[in-house]
C-alpha cells in the first residue's frame, strides 16, 4: 500500500471517528436523564474502556522516562477529565448549540498552538481561512441561519476551555507517538483520566445503583460510550493524529455538531434547549 492510499485511509478513519463522537451527545443526555451525572458517565466509560484495553495492551506498564509519564498524565487530564467535565457542565448551563459551535474552534486553536509551540506543522493563511470559513458554515447550520446568539458567559467560557483542552491533547499526542504504540498511549490516557476524576468524587460522591445500571437503556448507552466511542474511537483518533498530524486530524471536528443535530432530531431529543446534567 503506497503512502497516498495509506493517508487516505486515515482520513476516512478520522471522519468515521468524529461521526461516532457526534452521536455521543444523545447517549450522554439519555444517561443524564436517567439519573447519572457527567462525572459518573465519564468515570464508567473510561473504566470500561481501560479494562478492555488490557486485552490488547498489557505488556508495558510505564513510559520510558518520568517526562513521558508526565505527558501521558497531561494527556489523560486534558483529553479526558477536564475536556469532558467542562463540556458536559457547559451543556447544563448554556445552549447546546453554543457548546457545539465553540468546541468547533479546537481545529483553529490546534493549528495556532502548533505554530506557536512546535512549528513543525504548517500554519498557512489558506489553512486559517479554510478553518474560519468552515466554522462559519457550521455556525449557520447550527443556528439555522440566524445570527442571534444567546450568550452565557460561564457556559461559553467552559466550552472554550474544552476546545482548548482538546487542542492541547492532540499536541501532546504528537510529542509521544514516535516513541510509543497507539495502544499503549490510549491505555495510559484512560488510566490517567480515571485517576484525575477521582478527586471530584470527594465533593460529589460516586453513586452506584445496581438496579439503575441493569436497565438496558443505561448499560446499552454506557457500553456504546465505553467500548465504541472511547476504546475504539480513541485508538483510531490517536492513530490518525500520529499519521496525519494534530492540525489535519482536528479539522474534521467541524463534522461533530452537524452529526449531533441530525442524531438529536432522529432520536427526538431537542438540543436547542439547555440541559441540566445535575
Amino acid at each position: 500500500m503506497n503512502a497516498t492510499k495509506s493517508r487516505l485511509i486515515f482520513h476516512l478513519i478520522a471522519i468515521v471517528t468524529v461521526i461516532i463522537w457526534g452521536t455521543t451527545f444523545v447517549s450522554t443526555k439519555i444517561l443524564i436523564q436517567n439519573g447519572l451525572t457527567p462525572s459518573e458517565i465519564f468515570f464508567y466509560r473510561f473504566v470500561l474502556a481501560y479494562i478492555c484495553m488490557w486485552s490488547i495492551s498489557r505488556k508495558k506498564f510505564f513510559a520510558n522516562s518520568i517526562k513521558d509519564e508526565f505527558l501521558l498524565l497531561l494527556a489523560g487530564l486534558c483529553g479526558g477529565t477536564i475536556y469532558f467535565l467542562t463540556e458536559n457542565t457547559a451543556l447544563g448551563i448554556t445552549l447546546a448549540s453554543n457548546v457545539s459551535l465553540i468546541v468547533c474552534t479546537s481545529p483553529i486553536l490546534t493549528a495556532f498552538l502548533s505554530y506557536l509551540f512546535k512549528r513543525n506543522e504548517s500554519f498557512t493563511r489558506h489553512l486559517f481561512y479554510g478553518s474560519f470559513m468552515a466554522l462559519i458554515g457550521v455556525g449557520l447550520v447550527v443556528f439555522n441561519g440566524s445570527f442571534i446568539l444567546k450568550i452565557n458567559p460561564l457556559g461559553d467560557f467552559l466550552s472554550l476551555i474544552a476546545a482548548l483542552m482538546w487542542a492541547f491533547y492532540c499536541l501532546i499526542l504528537k510529542q509521544l507517538d514516535s516513541r510509543y504504540s497507539t495502544a499503549f498511549i490510549t491505555r495510559k490516557v484512560f488510566f490517567y483520566g480515571i485517576m484525575t476524576i477521582l478527586p471530584v468524587f470527594l465533593f460529589r460522591p460516586l453513586h452506584w445503583d445496581i438496579s439503575l445500571m441493569l436497565q438496558p437503556v443505561v448499560w446499552g448507552n454506557l457500553f456504546f460510550l465505553g467500548i465504541i466511542a472511547s476504546m475504539f474511537c480513541f485508538i483510531s483518533w490517536n492513530a490518525c493524529v500520529k499519521e496525519l498530524g494534530a492540525v489535519q486530524s482536528t479539522s474534521y471536528i467541524y463534522i461533530v455538531p452537524l452529526v449531533t443535530l441530525l442524531t438529536s432530531a432522529l432520536s427526538l431529543i431537542h438540543i436547542s434547549e439547555p440541559t441540566r446534567p445535575y
